[in-house]
């Protein structure tokens, strides 16, 4: 029974270290009763990371049966399981394309594993400064932030692309190639900002030149931008990711295709100090560990 209350306090909290805090035990006793319990299974339990454990399609099993029955002989016995204990909730901020279309996906695992979530979309300067003043753990930004005092580590690459849906590029490519980015000064531009921020970069890299039109419709959301291109409202630039379902099912077409496409870089980046909660590292990794395939 002790063995499968420190599973279960290991599997919830996602490190040797935190059951061990979580339980009264320390870390060499954990890890030797995992290791016991491993021995007993004869299958891996938990892969170890550089931060914490990560559970094994055994262990979600496991736990999937003992977690009912040990919280409710806790509950019975009149007192609350340790194990069940839970680390306060993680505050996850980044833009809120990228945290709908890729981090919160990749972190669903994580959440059906009893980790909690505070999530808060934002442009990257003001949740940097929110960072700094202790309001989130983990901020994912479009850019990596001034100074020494915050950790960041490059997430992922998002290219930048020039799309219009078919009956809007119809002739535009053309016409494109053989005047340049003049040709669509008569065709409307869905924009993410008033200023172009997103626009006006895809000008300077792949035209060499500034951008001379403005935006017919200005919405602070990708997604709502990526949905008046598709409904052919007129043409954007827009992150690949978030643009290549519609791409690859037709329903957006490149107008150009540049040797040299602009790519941004968003960084991961963590709350100054240590903190004691471990959910902290393990979505952190998570993210790390995701954005290999994005």
């Amino acid at each position: 029974m002790n063995l499968l209350r420190t599973f279960l306090a290991v599997y919830r909290s996602g490190s040797f270290t935190a059951a061990g805090r979580l339980l009264g035990l320390s870390q060499p006793t954990v890890t030797t009763q995992m290791r016991a319990l491993e021995r007993h299974t004869g299958r891996e339990l938990f892969q170890r990371l550089p931060r914490g454990v990560a559970p094994t399609a055994v262990a979600d099993e496991l736990a999937a049966r003992i977690a009912a029955p040990l919280d409710a002989l806790a509950e019975a016995a009149g007192h609350g399981s340790p194990a069940r204990t839970r680390p306060e909730p993680v505050h996850l901020a980044g833009p809120a394309e990228l945290l709908a279309t890729r981090a919160l996906p990749a972190l669903a695992p994580l959440v059906s594993r009893g980790v909690r979530l505070r999530v808060t979309p934002g442009l990257t300067d003001p949740l940097l400064d929110e960072l700094r003043a202790g309001r989130h753990d983990l901020v994912i930004a479009t850019s990596r932030p001034r100074g020494r005092t915050l950790a960041a580590v490059p997430l992922t690459d998002e290219e930048f692309v020039l799309v219009a849906a078919p009956d809007v590029a119809d002739g535009c490519r053309e016409r494109l190639a053989a005047e340049g980015p003049g040709a669509l000064h008569a065709v409307a531009l869905i924009a993410y900002a008033e200023d172009l921020p997103i626009v006006r970069r895809y000008w300077r890299h792949v035209f060499g030149r500034r951008l001379n039109c403005r935006a017919a419709v200005s919405v602070g959301d990708l997604r709502a931008v990526l949905g008046l291109v598709v409904a052919g409202a007129g043409f954007s630039v827009l992150p690949r990711y978030l643009c290549a379902g519609e791409l690859a099912s037709g329903a957006l077409v490149l107008l150009h295709e540049p040797e040299d496409a602009p790519i941004n870089t968003s960084f991961l980046v963590r709350r100054p100090g240590t903190s004691d909660n471990p959910h902290v590292s393990l979505v952190h990794d998570r993210l790390l560990r995701a954005a290999r395939g994005w």
